[in-house]
């Protein structure tokens, strides 16, 4: 079992080979990175793990990218990378702590209850001198049963209510300029701005330069200049959902692990033409 929402690379190395431990890389890249997970898994990643790829493993008829797929579709690809919801699932990518908690928060939203993140990442992992094994991990099937826990996802609908009722805080992780919309979106054809009420936590700021989460004090600190009350719910949101998932975490790592992510997120709120934005 997982000792919380984050674990370290010394404990994750002194249980590798078990087999009640499942380890995903969940490594993915910005449009125009012109980098690939799945390259950067065969060349290295930790032994054991299997490549989760959040762009397949995803609603092929959403309009929008990666959003969660159904819990059929979802527990048939899971089984086929040999996760279980009996072993405790530790999940990592290459940057340090990025788009792992997407994967952390789409697992516990698909009824895995024991599912944390590697902080610091395949970085930490390599700084230490840890091995790693290169090619395709080929793990034996399992049979996953679908679930869905509704909680931790809202769509469209519900950040409106939310944010017309104050029933929940709305949390943007999009940088400062972004979310002011004086720069511009990745993604072409959206506007710039925010939601009305949404409040601003860049998730980057959050994680410290060797790729770790920042400390619970830095943390709360970090929430409490956002304005946002830890009493409260929140319902966090980005540029397409990954970035979300990482304030999600930290909230977690705070003890708070029932914070919802908004899947479409502003590549949904940002492309339409009936949604209110606001700019500064």
């Amino acid at each position: 079992m997982t000792p919380g929402p984050l674990v370290s690379t010394a404990w994750l190395a002194e249980r590798l080979g078990r087999p009640d431990l499942r380890i995903v890389d969940a490594t993915w890249f910005m449009p125009g990175d012109g980098r690939s997970g799945i390259g950067e898994h065969r060349r290295a990643h930790i032994p054991g793990a299997v490549f989760f790829d959040i762009d397949a493993v995803a609603d092929p008829a959403a309009a929008l990218p990666h959003m969660l797929p159904t819990p059929g579709a979802f527990a048939e690809a899971a089984g086929r990378l040999g996760l279980s919801r009996q072993a405790a699932t530790v999940v990592y990518d290459g940057q340090g702590i990025f788009s792992a908690p997407r994967v952390w928060w789409t697992l516990r939203a698909m009824g895995f209850p024991d599912v944390a993140v590697l902080d610091g990442g395949l970085q930490a992992w390599l700084a230490e001198g840890r091995p790693v094994a290169a090619g395709d991990a080929v793990p034996p099937p399992a049979t996953v049963t679908p679930a869905f826990d509704a909680g931790l996802v809202r769509n469209l609908g519900d950040v409106q209510a939310v944010l017309a009722s104050g029933a929940a805080q709305v949390l943007d992780a999009r940088p400062a300029a972004r979310f002011r919309g004086e720069a511009p979106e990745p993604r072409a054809g959206l506007r710039g701005g925010h939601m009305p009420g949404a409040c601003n936590l860049p998730f980057a700021s959050l994680i410290g330069e060797d790729g770790r989460m920042q400390g619970k004090a830095e943390l709360a600190a970090a929430f409490a200049g956002a304005g946002i009350d830890l009493g409260k719910p929140v319902v966090t949101t980005c540029g397409s959902g990954v970035s979300a998932a990482v304030l999600a975490l930290a909230l977690a790592v705070l003890g708070h692990d029932r914070a919802a992510v908004y899947d479409g997120s502003w590549t949904e709120w940002g492309g339409r033409a009936d949604t209110a934005v606001v700019t500064g």
